[in-house]
Order: structure tokens, then C-alpha cells, then sequence
């Protein structure tokens, strides 16, 4: 099992988008992982906030919610 953030709501996270059509790029010092329309979101691999998992949560739902409703 891979893991791509010492976070694991992250980790879980990245899992389920990986599922749900969207890809983990490494990058030189954080991966990265790409919407299907092509929005990249960086992954903090070691965060050392405490709202770092609140922060990305936010992201991902913020790119899922413009790639739903900017085609209209």
C-alpha cells in the first residue's frame, strides 16, 4: 500500500480521487495529483499545520466544484 502523505486523511484522500479518474505525479519534492481536466493540487508529503488536511480538503472539493458547474 502506498502512501503518499504522512497524513493519513490525505493519504485516504489521494486513494479515492486516484479511483475517481484523477492522477499522482511525482514531483521533486511533493507529488502531485491532477484532475481529469487538468487542475493540478500539490500533496503536503510531510504537513506540519494542523489545518493541513482542512486546506486540502477545501482545494479538492473548490477544483471538484469549478470542473462541475464551468461547462454550463
Amino acid at each position: 500500500m502506498k502512501k503518499y502523505s504522512k497524513d493519513k486523511n490525505i493519504s485516504n484522500k489521494v486513494k479515492i480521487l486516484q479511483r475517481n479518474g484523477w492522477e499522482y505525479r511525482r514531483g521533486k519534492k511533493h507529488g502531485m495529483i491532477v484532475s481529469p481536466r487538468g487542475k493540478k493540487l500539490s500533496i503536503p508529503g510531510t504537513p506540519s499545520d494542523w489545518r493541513s488536511w482542512k486546506n486540502f480538503n477545501c482545494e479538492v472539493n473548490r477544483i471538484e466544484y469549478n470542473e462541475k458547474y464551468s461547462s454550463i
